[in-house]
């Protein structure tokens, strides 16, 4: 019986750190999305406007 309890113990903790590593990269995801469309409409600024500078 302690060994059963122990199996569930590791697997209860693998699924919380799995869990919250899903949840990290899913957020990681949504920030790299909209950081490329923020440097995506400066991009077309630059280009529509023609400044060269930086």
């Amino acid at each position: 019986m302690n060994i059963l309890l122990i199996i569930i113990a590791i697997l209860a903790v693998i699924a919380l750190i799995t869990g919250g590593v899903v949840h990290a990269l899913n957020f990681l995801l949504w920030v790299g999305i909209v950081l490329l469309v923020i440097a995506l409409i400066v991009w077309l600024v630059r280009v529509i406007t023609g400044s060269r500078r930086v």
